[in-house]
């Protein structure tokens, strides 16, 4: 393979509903899938992964770095996306990379100087997350939280250029356009934001979430930044349905 001296990155987002992997030799990527978002993550998983390896002719034992979205996002998805890589990691004897999912969200979503991640929470809700992204570096802005629609506008709404992205941005199209209209903005595509106008944009939908977690993943190995597979965690955001029904249980 091409630029031996990079390490080959295998990475798995099953923090969305579909979820995807993918492989890439440093900078470079190999090759990509989606999920299949009415199945498992357990379902398909390994039979994508294994896909993705035999497309690009390489191999697990081949893989130096792994890449996962710790989260936020679905919990059981999480659970089995950092399974699958510690045990992965394990087997191989690479590092590992814990990325944010709401980072990979904006860092998917291209160069902007504000942009909100927005994924689904569940009834209605959204994790939401400010970030900066230039040349492929994502900074944060604020920290991760699980919020309603009406509490990110009112947290968001007056932040001007923003660049809104990932599943829970489209969901909520209609809403971010009457919240835009409501400032005399209108919702652009995404070339066409003007932050010095405060114009808002809505970044394109991606299902290779996978690729974004690679390039993060990339970032943070040259940083020193990446950790045995034992220390992997995932970020939850939010208290599980379980957690919330117990802890309303004890209350009573």
């Amino acid at each position: 393979m091409p630029n031996q001296k990079e390490p080959l990155i295998l990475s798995i987002e099953t923090a969305t509903r579909a979820g995807s992997v993918a492989l890439a030799r440093g900078i470079n990527l190999l090759d990509a899938a989606s999920g299949d978002p009415v199945a498992s993550h357990s379902t398909d998983l390994i039979q994508t992964v294994a896909g993705v390896l035999q497309r690009a002719g390489a191999k697990l034992s081949d893989v130096d770095l792994f890449g996962v979205a710790v989260g936020p996002g679905s919990f059981t998805g999480l659970r089995i996306g950092l399974a699958t890589i510690k045990s992965f990691a394990m087997c191989s004897g690479g590092s590992c990379a814990g990325i944010s999912t709401l980072a990979a969200i904006a860092h998917a979503a291209g160069t902007s100087k504000t942009t909100v991640s927005l994924l689904p929470a569940g009834r209605g809700e959204l994790f939401a997350q400010m970030f900066s992204v230039d040349d492929g570096q994502v900074r944060e802005l604020d920290t991760a939280a699980h919020l309603s629609p009406a509490a990110i506008f009112e947290k968001y709404g007056t932040a001007q250029g923003i660049r809104w992205a990932g599943d829970g941005a489209h969901q909520q199209s209609e809403g971010l356009r009457d919240w835009a209209r409501a400032r005399h903005l209108s919702l652009k595509g995404p070339d066409e934001s003007d932050a010095e106008t405060g114009e808002w944009s809505l970044a394109p939908a991606t299902d290779t979430l996978a690729v974004s977690v690679a390039a993060l993943a990339l970032n943070a190995y040259r940083r020193g930044d990446t950790v045995s597979p034992n220390d992997l965690r995932a970020v939850y955001v939010r208290a599980s349905d379980a957690e919330i029904n117990e802890k309303w249980q004890r209350e009573k």
